[in-house]
């Protein structure tokens, strides 16, 4: 009975509905809100400095594999590239609020595409010992002062399965800096109060590319995309996204308003834009290219990655745009989704419509107002002006450059 409610309401709704009530529905802010914080200009409240750093710890790794160029942790190449010509940016450090260290951790590649985060740690290290000995500024504050950005599956603990990443632990150097990361989850070792996070890279170009008219009905219910199951790794799949794709595909599988399927077809973005729910379930980790993929293209994301920490948090209004499942009520997904008044989901959809929610997901090339580089800027800019407590007197010393895992002491 509900399924045949919905396929009525989907043509009723979202198939059917007049031109120029269209127009009127297709786009909508939040007014006074975190909304509007995405239309900040953060020229002017911050500035900050670049170290001049030896190319083996970004330009030469680029040049060896330029796959990293493409890759959901290209964040980190291209706001170097951004911050190089930014308004932002001062020549003269002392009249700097904050330092940023052009570094890729993550472009060490394996022949699959898949980041080697081993070396990682010891890149950091040798250059945190750089910057640290050729200028001041590092050990005035050990570094409270610096932001980095480490877009790797579980950030600045530099391993891609969990359990591993939970053991290392951030990098103890990077314990007082601002790390701007990908992973967000509350209450976890791998993520430092006030850090900032951000959402992983997705190509601007690629996806404009496969921009379909806005008229064009959103005739699927529900979609998704990807593994179910990491056979080589958990075969079972009570490990992997703790369980939660794998009871998607087992409950869902044969469910009419579920177009889900490890299959990833050449019409995936257009797909995505046909279709009124996204879901975004955690894999390894607790985030991935979809939540941007689905902010992009206007698919309502289904968030299902328990304590997520979303990017941009203080400025998206996530709640109203998404709908948040626990993953242990997955087995419910139909009768949650099915359940949404189709005037919540008009008014989700309207604010998903807002070019500005979209801009903020995104790296384009050039760089645009409102776009992920500006929110970065603009997280950096509410954390100013910095405590005088982070600056530290002469000759203290807060960090333990000897701890953590005895590889990750060798030189790099």
């Amino acid at each position: 009975m509900r399924t045949c409610f919905w396929v009525f309401a989907v043509v009723l709704v979202f198939g059917f509905v007049d031109g120029k009530k269209i127009e009127r529905l297709r786009t909508e802010r939040i007014s006074g809100s975190a909304g509007d914080v995405l239309d900040d200009d953060p020229v002017g409240r911050l500035k900050v400095y670049v170290y001049e750093l030896p190319s083996k710890y970004n330009k030469k790794l680029l040049q060896k594999d330029p796959r990293c160029l493409t890759h959901m942790f290209a964040a980190e190449i291209f706001m170097h590239r951004f911050l190089l010509s930014s308004p932002v940016r001062t020549l003269n450090p002392d009249e700097a609020d904050w330092f940023y260290s052009p570094i890729y951790p993550t472009c060490d590649l394996t022949p699959m595409g898949l980041p080697l985060p081993f070396k990682s740690p010891r890149m950091m290290r040798s250059a945190i010992q750089l910057i640290s000995s050729n200028w001041p500024y590092w050990n005035r504050t050990e570094g409270a002062d610096h932001f980095f950005v480490v877009p790797h599956d579980f950030g600045a603990c530099f391993h891609y399965q969990e359990e591993k990443a939970i053991e290392r632990g951030i990098l103890p150097l990077l314990q007082r800096s601002t790390l701007v990361q990908t992973f967000g989850q509350r209450n976890h070792v791998c993520l430092n109060e006030g850090s900032i996070t951000i959402p992983p890279f997705a190509p601007p170009q690629k996806m404009q590319a496969h921009q379909i008219p806005p008229d064009i009905p959103r005739s699927i219910f529900v979609y998704f995309r990807g593994l179910f199951y990491d056979v080589n790794n958990d075969p079972e799949g009570g490990y992997y996204a703790r369980g939660a794709r794998a009871a998607v595909w087992e409950n869902f599988k044969n469910n009419p308003l579920f177009d889900i399927s490890t299959d990833h077809p050449t019409t995936y973005y257009e797909d995505m834009q046909r279709a009124i729910f996204c879901l975004c379930p955690l894999g390894w980790a607790p985030w991935s290219p979809r939540l941007v993929e689905a902010v992009v293209f206007g698919c309502i994301p289904v968030i299902i990655a328990d304590d997520i920490v979303l990017p941009f948090a203080d400025a998206i209004p996530w709640e109203e745009i998404g709908v948040f499942v626990a993953e242990e009520d997955v087995p419910n997904l139909d009768t949650i989704l099915t359940s949404i008044p189709p005037e919540v989901i008009l008014r989700k959809q309207r604010l998903l419509a807002n070019p500005s929610m979209k801009r903020a997901m995104l790296f384009p090339q050039p760089a645009q107002p409102g776009d992920a580089f500006h929110q970065i800027l603009n997280g950096l800019a509410r954390k100013l002006p910095h405590d005088r407590s982070v600056y530290l007197k002469s000759g203290q010393n807060i960090l333990n450059w000897t701890a953590g895992p005895v590889g990750d002491l060798k030189p790099w």
